[in-house]
């Protein structure tokens, strides 16, 4: 408005005001909003509002002599209804159809629903009525005090869950953002948070798996009922396959017989599996331990698998949990809870502590050297050169010193 408007808060107060000058009066009003561009927008329609309101009535002509128009003072504040206020569901809305269609083929289903499972359950009920502009910092804290207080059976949620609802939480800020609905992102760290502990994901030690194994081949041999024996010897081998490769769960669960391979390796000479893997990461590559060979050889036997048909139609995570509970190895020494991807952290692990390349590994695992590095090396005694610690500095000799020549 060429400076004609001023726009100014007041000490204490969120809201911007707004101030003008109508032939020689100074007029002021209260925009009611405490983002800027909002209320620039309210303060144009309300000084021009100010202005029309001040212009003289045209002439009109009549055969009566027109009285006099009392002059009308201009009022001191008028209300202008401002853009339409974006609320949370709709920015969610918003959000939704966009993740979707943008990441069709590139992001796993799985993760596209766990988003919208986190809006309809979490954030949405939250967050939903609420106008984009006013999430702040301490909305935010407020729907972390919520989450803790009202967790499933009493237990607030887990770490991983809450960073995993503050991601999707940003994903939609950022969509409003996008659409300028809102003029910046919010501060979304935790207050009085430090750097969690960094824990080792739940594995199988050699003497744990030698147990487990042995647990396993006992159950596959002498099922409790005989009509559970091919479901008991497909478990086992789809356990040795999957410690023997280091697949996820997931990406297990997608394969099928025409994704793997059996070939000789030029560098070895040995009979491993290549496998074509579709997961999170999309589509990669994995070279099999040689001994996944066999176990894949008698679930291909023994379920007559065509190249269309899948390796796994699904995991049976009761009976795993039942040798598991058997054995009281559920639950390692940490705390951690083993499951099925347990099998690929111990094939990750069993590999450090034989000293394979870590490059390597991360690149057949389909994952970061950073991540290896955080969650496995780190607590891999293999890993630490002990010659390189132990060290011992040779003290110098004391040698005598040679009388002075004559």
């Amino acid at each position: 408005m060429d400076g004609k408007v001023q726009l100014y808060q007041r000490t204490g107060s969120p809201n911007w005001q707004c101030a003008c000058s109508i032939n020689g009066r100074q007029q002021r009003a209260n925009t009611r909003e405490d983002s800027l561009s909002r209320a620039a927008v309210f303060a144009r329609e309300w000084y021009l509002a100010l202005i029309s309101a001040d212009r003289p009535a045209p002439n009109v002509r009549s055969d009566k002599a027109s009285k006099p128009a009392k002059p009308t003072s201009a009022p001191r504040a008028i209300a202008v209804s401002g853009p339409p206020v974006r609320t949370f569901r709709e920015a969610a809305r918003r959000f939704m159809i966009e993740f979707e269609a943008i990441t069709q083929g590139q992001r796993n289903a799985i993760y596209v629903h766990g988003h919208r499972r986190r809006l309809a359950n979490h954030l949405v009920p939250f967050f939903g009525a609420t106008a984009v502009d006013d999430i702040g910092a301490g909305m935010i804290a407020d729907y972390r005090i919520h989450r803790m207080s009202n967790g499933r059976r009493g237990k607030p949620p887990a770490r991983s869950t809450m960073h995993q609802e503050i991601v999707c939480l940003r994903q939609v800020l950022k969509t409003a953002i996008r659409h300028k609905w809102l003029d910046h992102l919010p501060d979304l760290s935790a207050p009085y948070g430090r750097s969690g502990k960094v824990s080792h994901r739940a594995w199988f030690s050699p003497e744990e798996w030698r147990t487990f194994d042995a647990a396993l081949r006992e159950r596959a041999r002498n099922p409790l009922k005989e009509q559970w024996r091919t479901a008991t010897e497909n478990l086992r081998d789809c356990v040795l396959f999957m410690v023997n490769t280091g697949l996820r769960p997931d990406e297990a669960l997608r394969l099928e017989y025409r994704d793997v391979a059996i070939v000789v390796d030029e560098a070895t000479g040995e009979r491993l599996l290549e496998i074509a893997v579709r997961g999170k990461r999309g589509v990669g590559w994995c070279k099999s331990m040689p001994e996944a060979v066999a176990p894949f050889r008698r679930l291909k036997s023994r379920n007559a698998g065509a190249p269309l048909d899948r390796l796994f139609p699904s995991l049976q995570n009761e009976l795993f949990n039942t040798v598991l509970d058997e054995l009281n190895m559920k639950v390692d020494r940490e705390g951690q809870r083993r499951t099925a991807y347990s099998l690929r952290h111990t094939y990750i692990s069993t590999r450090l502590m034989n000293g394979a390349d870590i490059y390597q590994v991360a690149k057949n695992c389909r994952t970061s050297v950073e991540m290896i590095e955080t969650y496995y090396a780190s607590h891999i005694k293999n890993v630490i050169d002990a010659s390189a610690i132990n060290v011992r500095k040779t003290p110098p000799s004391r040698q005598k010193a040679s009388a002075p020549p004559v």
